[in-house]
């Protein structure tokens, strides 16, 4: 696998784990937090923190990806919610 350095690199690592975790059915996949873990000191990963669409929710999804060779050595769903622009078409 290729080594992740930039933040584009990094986005299309995120993307392609997310794609292969919950399909390829995904919309406005946004890179929302990036830190280099476990330090900025000394880091040999990044941990990213995405969002996307799918079927009408929101996905919040944290990633630890390898810099060296872009694997992803953790994967976990933060959070699922309803988005605000879906509840204003909302009518009771």
């Amino acid at each position: 696998m290729q080594p992740v350095k930039t933040k584009g690199e990094i986005e299309k690592a995120a993307k392609k784990t997310v794609e292969a975790l919950y399909g390829t059915d995904i919309r406005d996949f946004k890179i929302r937090v990036l830190f280099p873990f476990p330090s900025e000191l000394k880091h040999d990963s990044w941990d990213v923190q995405v969002t996307f669409l799918q079927n009408k929710l929101q996905y919040t999804v944290d990633l630890i990806i390898q810099e060296e060779d872009g694997k992803v050595t953790n994967a976990r769903l933060i959070d699922t919610m309803t988005p605000l622009s879906a509840l204003t078409n909302f009518s009771p």
